[in-house]
């Protein structure tokens, strides 16, 4: 077994998402319990995260492997909470994806849920089609070999504009826009973007927020104008402040808190 394929914790136990199909079959009460020893844990801040990440890196846990995870976690909640609210089957799950890992955790969440049998939109939210970071535009490559999922590149505030007509026809809308890397406002096409995410979800299309609701801070919760309102945001590893705080938290919504394989020693830096 390779180190990315245990468990963070010491008695293996549960199985990591990408190496556990049995998520699919749960809703989000069963996820919460799937993965309680993780939303148990300390919170961090998002800085506190990218060190454990790189940390996790430099040990031999590929950034492309807790990419995966990652993504498959995003997935496995958005079927868990279509199929609560019986909107699964219903519309498109339409994933927006930002240009950095949020984006390419967005692309892995994409495929999983059409393997899941999903209708899938996915829309590059960036000037350029494909990602310039290596995982994320691995998982680009695997989602544009994918004939099944359709494909939109959304490089201007108009394109968004004309992305956003009917989305309130989705079934689920998952934000993968931006991490944790938002400092001040936001700029085009994300800001037009976000604000498409708002109207989908004042049409009573659900919102899964990747990480964090794109424009609040991980750390702080503090939110830029315009973020993402969320139903449910899925972070990793270990619970993040700036969710936990009173602003931060109404933003993000219900918060499930998966493993992606970071181990404990890369908390120890």
């Amino acid at each position: 077994m390779t180190p990315a394929a245990q468990s963070a914790t010491p008695d293996a136990a549960p199985l990591l998402p990408a190496d556990d199909p049995s998520i699919f079959e749960m809703d989000l009460r069963g996820l919460r319990r799937h993965w309680a020893a993780r939303a148990d844990l300390p919170a961090i801040s998002a800085e506190t995260m990218t060190g454990a990440d790189r940390r996790a890196q430099a040990l031999g846990y590929p950034e492309l492997r807790l990419m995966e995870h990652a993504g498959t976690a995003v997935a496995a909640a958005v079927r868990a909470l279509a199929t609560d609210v019986d909107r699964w089957g219903t519309g498109p799950i339409v994933v927006l994806c930002g240009p950095g890992n949020n984006g390419g955790d967005g692309f892995v969440a994409a495929r999983r849920l059409a393997l899941a049998g999903a209708s899938v939109i996915v829309a590059v939210v960036a000037a350029d089609a494909r990602p310039r970071g290596v995982s994320a535009a691995r998982n680009w490559d695997r989602v544009a070999r994918d004939k099944g999922i359709v494909k939109v590149h959304l490089a201007t505030a108009r394109d968004v504009a004309m992305f956003g007509l009917g989305v309130e026809k989705a079934a689920v809308v998952v934000d993968a826009l931006l991490g944790t890397g938002v400092r001040g406002a936001l700029r085009e096409p994300i800001r037009s973007t976000v604000e498409v995410i708002g109207q989908a979800r004042a049409a009573g299309v659900p919102v899964v927020a990747v990480d964090t609701p794109t424009a609040v801070d991980l750390s702080s919760g503090e939110p830029s104008d315009p973020a993402v309102s969320a139903d449910l945001t899925v972070t990793f590893h270990r619970p993040k402040t700036g969710l936990l705080t009173r602003r931060g938290a109404a933003y993000a919504g219900r918060i499930l808190v998966a493993p992606i394989g970071i181990p404990v020693e890369a908390d120890r830096g």
